[in-house]
């Protein structure tokens, strides 16, 4: 029988050892998050034996790393002369940096097969005369800066990493107290709204927050963030917190839980970790330019970054003793992510969509629709109003294309307001597209905020990307966002020459005109009818965004010296819901009705009242399937 997670950690240790070679020199075992660490003074020999551990894996149930024992490794100037010596000048090696508290030495190249060799024969070489384990990359075409710092601060705190890692593992894998049972969910923030995502699941032994989200549409804490006053939600308590991706309305107040004293993981895909990181930064510089008191600050972000635990899409991953983790593609913007949770063995499944898209984008694929098993689907439906359908997205491209057209034959600017993540990429590839075909005009794209980061992290992440795209960038070596068309704005002072200068398109964030660089564009060019507002995302009620895409004709905004002025809003306003990363009332519908296998019960939230329950009698007449509807601050039991 195989062991479980009742076992503790000295039998499966002891199983461990009885099964590999002596001649490895096992040191010790130890739990790192969901993984087992086995240590060894030769890990060469394991990794040529991969069938074994691969036996082991299989029997214990749990996921095992080989890493060298750190008295071995040789200093990190010597491994890193070695490995480029071992390297052919073909492969293109760019960057080595190293991973203490992983004991892996990460290898950047332009041609990363090359540093493989085959049948792995390079790393093998590497791993024997460094003891170092290499872990291979693709060098990506742009440098982000927010890796970089990411990577050089997880270096500098690898001790404080170590000690994260063993935490985790061991509350993890602790014995059960409790039968598995009684699993509820809390709805802290989501519900009939758009804004502050936020759910609590809880089963007789954890506690799991799905998203940690604001709203970014109010100014009013008690409306602004999630409910986390409700007596269900106890800090102490809590074994892991899932970010399905890095939208601030599921991520913004995650550094909040650190500054009041959370330990614990959080788990999420790779780039929206980087993503995520990126954007609390600027929330934190937005709201100080503003003059407002922020709910955290830059070392909270930090120990943020300090606990997040990346997961690859399709990667079963343990985060407490009855619950599993699985995430896959949402198709909403880069590493978006559906959180699938196994609870005890067998006994019910949720699936936590996000925001997702079901269909594939220039940027994107669908969102993933086979599942295991999932009892219970948690769902947006931003879009679930009986009137939102969407146009197709070539209708849409096309309908930008004519804007943009009309706008500069009439010698006006162009100003598309835009979530720096997701949409900015795919509104770029569009623009570029189109313009190469000569089915729009050629006119100058200056790109302005945190657009051309998000973009870098964006190419660091290919395997990430929709398939077309990603052999661009892979295989024909083209990059699509260093288009000749594009200018990035590298300096405010810039501003005033665009401003005044011949026809052009503007991309700046924030995506609703809630701060940012684009709010400086907006004020010198709203009062000429020949310039264009075009709005591709969704605008959340309450922003300035949404008021003037109904109607608004003046704002009233601070100039440069302090003082309000009234800015009228004469521009044409247009506004583009093709482009949206979240689907459309016909989309959500053929989701929940594909889904493998059909679900027994949906929860909806990430919508405005009307539109949930619109959708939600939709489901329940049509198409048979129990629908909720919560309300804040509700709980319901799953089982």
């Amino acid at each position: 029988m195989p062991l479980n997670s009742s076992k503790d950690k000295i039998e499966i240790s002891q199983y461990i050892l009885e099964h590999v070679p002596k001649e490895t020199e096992v040191t010790r075992i130890e739990y790192e998050g969901s993984t087992l660490a086995v240590y060894t003074k030769k890990p060469e020999v394991l990794v040529e034996q991969s069938n074994l551990i691969a036996d082991i894996v299989n029997f214990i149930r749990k996921r095992i790393v080989i890493r060298s024992d750190p008295s071995v490794r040789l200093p990190e100037n010597e491994a890193e002369k070695i490995t480029r010596e071992i390297l052919s000048s073909e492969a293109e090696l760019t960057e080595i940096y190293f991973d203490p508290s992983l004991g892996e030495i990460i290898i950047e190249a332009k041609k990363p097969g090359l540093v493989i060799g085959k049948n792995g024969a390079v790393l093998q070489e590497i791993i024997r005369r460094t003891r170092w384990r290499p872990h291979v990359l693709r060098t990506p075409p742009l440098r982000s800066k927010i890796i970089t710092h990411m990577r050089h601060y997880l270096h500098s705190e690898t001790k404080e990493r170590e000690r994260i890692l063993r935490t985790v593992g061991e509350r993890i894998f602790r014995s059960k107290v409790f039968e598995v049972g009684d699993v509820r969910v809390t709805v802290l923030g989501a519900a009939q709204e758009v804004g502050r995502s936020a759910f609590l699941l809880q089963t007789r032994e954890s506690s799991v927050l799905l998203d940690c989200g604001i709203n970014p549409g109010s100014n009013r804490p008690f409306e602004a963030f999630p409910r986390l006053d409700n007596p269900s939600f106890e800090l102490d308590s809590l074994d892991a917190v899932i970010i399905t991706h890095a939208h601030l309305d599921h991520c913004g107040l995650l550094p909040f839980l650190y500054k009041y004293g959370y330990d614990g993981p959080i788990y999420c895909s790779a780039p929206t970790s980087n993503l995520m990181t990126l954007l609390q930064l600027d929330y934190l510089d937005v709201v100080g330019k503003q003059g407002v008191s922020a709910y955290y600050d830059q070392k909270d972000v930090r120990e943020t970054v300090l606990h997040t635990i990346p997961l690859r899409y399709g990667v079963v991953t343990d985060i407490a003793p009855d619950i599993r983790l699985t995430l896959h593609n949402a198709g909403h913007i880069l590493g978006s992510a559906m959180a699938h949770l196994h609870i005890g063995e067998g006994l019910h499944n949720i699936v936590y969509t996000g925001d997702y898209k079901y269909s594939r984008t220039m940027l994107l694929e669908a969102a993933m629709a086979e599942f295991p098993r999932a009892e219970t689907v948690i769902t947006e439906c931003t879009y679930g109003g009986i009137d939102d359908f969407m146009p197709t997205r070539i209708e849409a491209e096309e309908k930008l294309t004519a804007m943009v057209n009309s706008t500069l034959e009439q010698k006006g600017k162009v100003l598309i307001p835009v979530p720096a993540v997701g949409r900015a990429q795919e509104i770029m590839l569009i623009l570029d597209g189109y313009m190469r075909r000569g089915l729009m005009k050629e006119a100058p794209v200056f790109i302005e905020g945190m657009i051309s980061e998000a973009t870098a992290i964006h190419t660091a992440f290919p395997e990430y990307l929709g398939r077309e795209v990603r052999h661009s960038i892979l295989h024909d070596g083209v990059n699509p966002f260093q288009s000749d068309y594009f200018t990035i704005v590298e300096h405010p002072n810039v501003r005033q020459e665009i401003i005044e200068g011949e026809p052009c398109i503007i991309m700046a964030t924030s995506g609703m005109l809630e701060g940012g660089p684009v709010i400086e564009y907006f004020k010198s060019l709203a009062d000429d009818e020949k310039n264009t507002l075009i709005f591709v995302s969704y605008q959340i009620e309450g922003t300035l965004g949404r008021r003037i895409q109904k109607g608004l004709t003046e704002v009233t905004m601070m100039n440069s010296e302090g003082k309000m002025d009234i800015v009228k809003v004469r521009l044409k306003i247009g506004a583009i819901e093709g482009f949206s990363g979240h689907s459309d009332r016909k989309q959500l519908v053929n989701y929940i009705t594909h889904l493998q296998p059909k679900p027994e019960r949906v929860i909806l939230c990430h919508g405005e009242k009307s539109k949930c329950y619109s959708l939600a009698n939709f489901l329940e007449r049509r198409c048979e399937i129990q629908t909720i509807v919560p309300a804040i601050m509700e709980t319901f039991r799953l089982l």
